[in-house]
């Protein structure tokens, strides 16, 4: 799986596989990362280094104090980096927007219909996608003009499912 963290603007890549290797900004890393005692303070060893760091989750952030400096980590992974970028890009505060896949899914539901009003924010298309239920939210107020998808519909990534106005 695929993780963007990201330090002070400064975005990382992190790929860990399934036989648990670590790459960083396509470089492996040697990583052993245990609990301490079931408390947020872990021991790390990083290419052979020893470190002790304090980790915390915060609401969207993790904050991790290591040898007295506390870092901000904001981390995504590959869907939810795909959902953000798809809600921001191309956004028009007038006129017609067109929702698109973010990813290849099923769709579940689509809660609105043609002609119906939206608030920003609300719910239009339930895409299943990994395994996991994505809400593709209205990224502004209008009215859906067209919806070209219907529950069970396999999508594509980009494909158009729903327009507003």
């Amino acid at each position: 799986m695929k993780y963007i963290a990201t330090i002070k603007g400064q975005s990382f890549e992190i790929d860990i596989n399934e036989a648990g290797e670590i790459l960083a900004d396509g470089r492996r890393l040697e990583v052993d990362f245990q609990s301490v005692a079931d408390q947020p303070i872990y021991s790390m060893l990083l290419n052979n280094e020893s470190f002790e760091a304090n980790v915390s989750s915060g609401e969207s952030s993790v904050e991790v104090l290591l040898r007295g400096r506390l870092f901000l980590v904001d981390v995504e992974d590959e869907r939810q980096r795909r959902l953000r970028e798809t809600t921001k890009v191309g956004l028009i505060e007038e006129g017609e927007y067109t929702l698109t896949a973010p990813m290849p899914g099923v769709v579940v539901t689509v809660p609105v219909e043609v002609g119906q009003e939206v608030e920003k924010g609300e719910n239009l298309i339930i895409l299943e996608s990994m395994k996991m239920q994505n809400e593709l939210k209205a990224p502004r107020s209008g009215t859906v003009s067209g919806v070209r998808v219907a529950p069970g519909d396999n999508v594509d990534q980009n494909q158009a499912l729903l327009t507003l106005t």
